[in-house]
């Protein structure tokens, strides 16, 4: 997928246009469904001509654009991924993938490219660290566009030597808590500090994997998650999600189903607070909007620092939900497509659009 830079660059640099943007869900399971993608393309793509006949964009420029976008499908052959997007014009294609989420079908010839649909598949870029295992090691992974990528594991260093009752001494000590030390005590000293390292350098590993503005998923036993999360860096702290639940052997299918669980639970989670934090910022008079004027207007006036759209706002209107995005782009602000909890309360408290604000209208 486009990174948000490359996104912006592409949005920007087809602002004045016509462009036409092509969306497909082309994620099936049955073989016996894999070109039914090509029927609904089709479906909507005579959709599209109507209106573009009804005077609304010029034909022969449409039906060009289009020839681009079928020559690109048919030259893929199978198309992977859960979706695909491609931009054209009457001239050629600017961009064409398969996404790694669903898309909605859209066949749209307009002014500048369609990118409200994009922005959801984009928080599938965001990091996502997992760190699973016990006190002799922890496995180390990364999920990179909804597939967990195993990294290399952290494993402890077990080696005792010999801790037999003569080789430890029994002569007093600037240490007193080693004065008549077991060969079993010391065995058990020795194994604590060996998984304290463990969980140390296992933590600072998958603190860097999930970056600045990723999520931190921590599995395993009671022991080392306990000890892991205790490690877990302020600025994570609302962006990690324990389990008990995974164990080190856990396969490699079942721990990316478990991890995927984990991160749609932190996005919701991180989602909810940032809808309540715009809420309470609008309402005591500070940087924050609700509402579809309100939001319109500060985008407009270029003041938006996050744009906040529910699921239902955007599939009840997405032309607007495609222009506000679009503008939100344009000054290079934050966009998150809301679900879950958060978007239930955007929705009844602000018909389902608001955004957080670099600062007050002049006066207000």
């Amino acid at each position: 997928m486009l990174a948000r830079p490359e996104l912006v660059r592409l949005y920007r640099d087809l602002a004045d246009q016509a462009v036409l943007s092509v969306y497909l869900d082309v994620g099936q399971t049955d073989p016996a469904q894999r070109r039914a993608w090509k029927t609904r393309l089709e479906h909507e793509a005579s959709l599209e001509a109507r209106r573009v006949a009804a005077g609304e964009a010029d034909e022969e420029e449409f039906q060009a654009a289009l020839a681009h976008v079928t020559a690109a499908l048919d030259g893929e052959g199978f198309v992977k991924g859960q979706g695909w997007v491609g931009f054209a014009n009457a001239e050629g294609l600017f961009h064409h993938e398969a996404l790694p989420v669903p898309m909605p079908d859209l066949v749209r010839f307009e002014r500048g490219a369609r990118v409200a649909p994009y922005v959801r598949g984009l928080k599938r870029l965001r990091p996502v660290s997992l760190a699973v295992g016990d006190r002799r090691r922890i496995r180390l992974f990364a999920l990179q566009e909804g597939r967990l990528v195993e990294l290399p594991a952290v494993v402890a260093d077990q080696d005792l030597g010999d801790l037999s009752d003569g080789a430890v001494s029994k002569a007093g000590s600037r240490h007193s808590g080693q004065r008549g030390e077991t060969a079993s005590d010391r065995a058990r000293r020795v194994l604590d500090e060996s998984a304290e390292r463990l969980w140390k350098e296992a933590m600072e590993r998958a603190v860097d994997g999930a970056g600045e503005d990723g999520f931190l998923v921590l599995g395993g036993t009671p022991e080392a998650v306990g000890h892991l999360e205790n490690m877990v860096p302020d600025r994570l702290r609302d962006r990690t999600e324990t389990s008990t639940g995974m164990h080190v052997e856990m396969p490699l299918p079942e721990l990316e189903q478990a991890v995927a669980e984990s991160a749609s639970v932190l996005n919701k989670r991180l989602q909810s607070g940032w809808v309540e934090s715009v809420i309470d910022r609008a309402r005591s008079g500070g940087r924050g909007v609700l509402g579809r004027e309100g939001t319109v207007r500060a985008l407009r006036e270029m003041r938006v620092d996050t744009l906040l759209l529910s699921r239902a706002f955007v599939r009840d209107h997405p032309d607007l939900a495609d222009h506000c995005v679009g503008t939100a782009l344009a000054q290079d602000a934050e966009i998150e497509e809301v679900s879950g909890p958060g978007a239930d309360l955007l929705d009844s408290e602000a018909g389902g659009i608001g955004a957080r604000l670099r600062y007050r209208a002049p006066g207000g």
